[in-house]
């Protein structure tokens, strides 16, 4: 028996609707064509850089500033950490990086440091994780499709967020 669609084919669909939508991940991703899989990740023991000096970054952003605000939480935690990272790596971070897809795959990466692996960073809205990994979920399936794209592999120069494939 085939379960009832979730999404309007004829609606419109931003990264952050998905997290407003109160139906299961898996349940959502199942209309993408894919299953949802629980495992375990196993970072590396050694960093590759001296995490001490962000260490004593965050702790004094965190006595200056009440991170209640999502841009204060923003500024004052995720930032610090993201600008290490690309400073490292020497790559450049794009925020609110916007894409488009299609109707139902459209927005802004909260946070995108476009790498071989690329790494995307988005906030929890409010707080809830669980919503907050359904829109995070999307936005992997979208860079998936975007990073795919025949437009994007042939001219990486071209500015993405004028494709779509519908």
């Amino acid at each position: 028996m085939r379960k009832a669609r979730i999404l309007d084919p004829c609606e419109s669909y931003t990264f952050g609707k998905y997290a407003e939508l109160a139906y299961d991940s898996a349940d959502i991703l199942a209309e993408f064509g894919v299953t949802l899989n629980n495992t375990s990740l196993q970072l590396p023991q050694k960093l590759p850089i001296d995490p001490e000096p962000l260490r004593i970054e965050l702790q004094e952003n965190l006595t200056l500033v009440d991170p209640v605000s999502e841009i204060a939480r923003r500024e004052v935690l995720i930032f610090p950490i993201l600008k290490t990272i690309c400073k490292f790596l020497q790559v450049s971070l794009k925020i609110e990086y916007p894409v488009r897809v299609n109707n139902w795959l459209k927005g802004s990466f909260d946070y995108f440091i476009p790498t071989e692996q690329n790494l995307l960073v988005i906030e929890a809205k409010n707080a809830d994780l669980a919503r907050g990994f359904t829109q995070l979920a999307v936005e992997l399936i979208a860079l998936d499709q975007w990073t795919d794209s025949p437009v994007t592999r042939e001219h990486p120069d071209l500015e993405k967020t004028h494709y779509s494939r519908v």
